[in-house]
């Protein structure tokens, strides 16, 4: 037996459970992100020859495994909302993306540099990758498969999901803002950046993220459904893994031209979506895009709790741990509530809203990003120790309890409808052209998230 057989046989078993534990764990106070988490922690605990796990030795492994899961993730995120692209129809979404988040950011910068003691630059680093929501973490909270009507979704699932989707490509300036800091002032503070960094990594990088999306979501939108000949429309021949190609197109042709490949994807998922809004081809894009996601969070999940068991979090101190646990439980929470005030949202809902900020795969991203462009004031174990921490928190915390919580929201809604929602909402989503979505009997219901 060689660890190449181990290896094989783990990924057989993770693959077949990431199948079944979704339906399996549906509505109860678990999640499947948390199951993968707590076998990696417990695998890595027998006494095996494995292979040691540590993002800080293996960076540029760690940046691509998780880029590719982000990039993964926001294309079934955009895919999926039913809602058109709007000022009024998203305003939750605005308020989550213009206050929330730059509040959310501030705020973390500031725990950071007075309780860490750490310099400018590496407080703006944690602020920077703990700002973007996770679209994968919590699927209780994610809106589910594409549907015919635009009002078919609540408004909180609605607003998780498109404030996950854009808030992973708006935290890029953000982060190159620490980065530019770093080298400008290393362990200082130094304000001859700002200028450079408004322009080139704020507005140009911005607008050919944008466009770049609007393009390619355009030009496949066309590919997909407008071509007469069935032999170049993509949607005549039902093939999900078209999907993955579209993801990889638009983040790594924008990429190539200079701008922000996340914000791309997303863009490029939108607007696929609204090329032919009632096709049941959404569906098959959807659903294989939502299978290789999960493997991806299972994959990644397990590797995080086996770091974990081999001491991931040995560089934590007390003020780390401090500044995580306020973070998820008093920063998000209060500025996604402030951000919120004057909005559709009322009562629980908004502060389901405002609580559910979940941290993840998108922050591991950014940071084993950012220590590859520059040396940074605070030690790579350190800032590891305390994002890892922060992502574990959120995962224990927001799997245990997303499902209950918003198990009751929907019941409540039910018999009362939600105040100040975009639209009616309906009490069960009618899928897309069922009658076009092979696999699926005419009736039989939707998979529950």
């Amino acid at each position: 037996m060689t660890l190449a057989d181990g290896v094989f046989a783990c990924a057989g078993v993770g693959a077949l459970l990431a199948a079944m534990l979704p339906r399996v764990v549906a509505g109860r106070p678990v999640s499947l992100p948390l199951i993968f988490l707590v076998g990696g922690f417990c695998v890595y605990l027998l006494p095996l020859p494995l292979p040691v796990i540590d993002p800080v030795e293996d960076r540029r492994l760690t940046e691509h495994f998780t880029e590719t899961g982000v990039v993964i993730a926001l294309m079934g995120a955009g895919l999926a909302l039913n809602r058109p692209v709007g000022w009024r129809r998203w305003g939750t979404t605005w308020r989550l993306l213009g206050l929330t988040m730059p509040l959310t950011v501030l705020a973390t910068a500031l725990v950071a540099w007075w309780l860490l003691d750490w310099p400018p630059a590496a407080a703006l680093l944690l602020a920077a990758v703990l700002a973007p929501t996770d679209p994968v973490l919590a699927s209780e909270v994610r809106v589910g498969e594409p549907t015919a009507e635009e009002h078919d979704e609540d408004e909180v699932r609605f607003a998780l999901t498109s404030e996950a989707g854009l808030n992973d490509g708006l935290a890029f300036p953000l982060v190159y803002a620490a980065v530019a800091l770093a080298v400008a002032a290393g362990a200082g503070w130094s304000a001859g950046w700002v200028g450079a960094w408004a322009v080139e990594d704020v507005a140009v990088k911005g607008v050919v993220g944008v466009v770049g999306g609007l393009l390619i979501g355009r030009l496949l939108g066309w590919l997909f459904f407008r071509p007469r000949s069935s032999v170049l429309r993509l949607s005549a021949h039902r093939e999900g893994f078209v999907a993955i190609g579209a993801t990889f197109l638009a983040y790594g042709t924008t990429e190539l031209a200079g701008g922000y490949g996340f914000l791309a994807v997303f863009i490029t998922a939108c607007t696929i979506r609204s090329a032919e809004r009632a096709h049941g081809y959404h569906n098959v894009l959807h659903d294989f895009v939502e299978q290789v996601e999960r493997l991806f969070t299972a994959a990644v999940l397990f590797l995080l709790g086996a770091f974990l068991a081999t001491g991931g979090l040995a560089a934590l101190t007390w003020q780390g741990a401090l500044t995580a646990l306020a973070v998820l439980l008093v920063i998000r929470p209060l500025t996604g509530w402030a951000g919120l005030l004057g909005g559709g949202l009322r009562g629980r809902e908004r502060w389901v809203v405002a609580g559910y900020g979940i941290r993840g795969i998108g922050s591991l991203y950014y940071l084993a990003y950012a220590l590859g462009q520059t040396e940074f004031p605070v030690p790579p174990d350190e800032l590891w120790a305390v994002v890892t921490f922060t992502v574990l928190i959120s995962v224990v915390l927001h799997g245990i309890t997303s499902g209950p919580v918003v198990a009751r929201l929907d019941r409540r809604r039910d018999t009362e409808p939600v105040e100040g929602a975009a639209g009616p909402v309906r009490e069960e989503g009618v899928p897309v052209r069922e009658e076009d979505v092979p696999g699926r009997e005419q009736g039989e219901p939707r998979p529950s998230r």
